[in-house]
């Protein structure tokens, strides 16, 4: 029998761990899709989730989406004035964050908020043994806890990515009015005809995909989430890293398959 090297032996029970959490994490999904159609739906439940993925996250994306809009309209515009094309500012933006900028920066803001909230919370009914009385009871934890929130998120949060692309180009509006003296009907007039209706459905498309990925992993994280206070910390921690990894890598994907197949 060869024996392999001490590295080699490391390398491959690392490759062969971490597939394994993968294909936990994808039984997880297939769970989760199966008790997404069990009764009852609980309304209450989900009304809650999204009150509190939506409502409390509104002002931290309006904010943001602003700040973002007017930076990056700094940034090109400044670029534009050289060749004095300072009235496209607005439609080159609109296409940035419609198609990349809002998706991306609102999964990053609600991984960050909404997220490590889910898991935070999920990991401490954990540990104080509520999830065990759950399922004493005959209760799925993943029908009564991940599923309402799974649902609210993917119904929600695509929302919240439409209303920071607008306060972006209200964002980059405001520079192009202030700074670069940009007319209003040069600035609607390149917006409308640069931005086409495809690009704001890609970019809300993929926050449709981040949204499931956010509340899924959060609520993964958070079921797995091991005793003590420590265990819940540790849990919230590698939630959002995990999160924010399985954006770029989906946001990569999807615009691979646009790119390829779509276009």
């Amino acid at each position: 029998m060869v024996r392999l090297p001490w590295l080699a032996r490391t390398a491959f029970n690392k490759i062969r761990t971490q597939a394994e959490q993968v294909g936990a994490f994808l039984l997880f999904l297939a769970e989760i899709a199966q008790q997404a159609l069990r009764l009852p739906f609980r309304r209450h439940e989900i009304f809650r989730q999204i009150e509190f993925v939506g409502n409390q996250s509104l002002m931290i994306i309006l904010l943001t989406g602003f700040a973002t809009g007017a930076v990056f309209g700094l940034q090109i515009g400044g670029i534009f004035t050289i060749f004095r094309a300072e009235g496209i500012i607005g439609g080159a933006t609109g296409i940035a964050l419609s198609t990349e900028l809002a998706p991306l920066v609102t999964g990053f803001l609600l991984a960050g908020r909404a997220g490590s909230a889910m898991t935070a919370e999920i990991s401490t009914m954990v540990v104080n043994e509520q999830v065990d009385a759950l399922e004493a009871m005959g209760i799925s934890p993943i029908h009564y806890l991940v599923v309402p929130r799974v649902l609210a998120s993917m119904f929600i949060m695509p929302f919240l990515c439409g209303l920071f692309m607008f306060a972006g180009i209200a964002g980059v509006w405001m520079i192009g009015r202030l700074l670069f003296n940009v007319d209003e009907g040069i600035f609607m007039d390149k917006l409308i005809s640069m931005v086409q209706s495809t690009d704001i459905i890609k970019g809300l498309r993929k926050m449709f995909f981040f949204s499931f990925i956010i509340s899924a992993t959060s609520c993964r994280y958070g079921l797995n989430a091991s005793k003590g206070a420590k265990g819940v910390g540790l849990a919230t921690t590698n939630a959002v890293v995990h999160t924010l990894l399985l954006i770029l890598v989906m946001d990569f994907m999807i615009t691979w398959m646009e790119v390829r197949w779509l276009s």
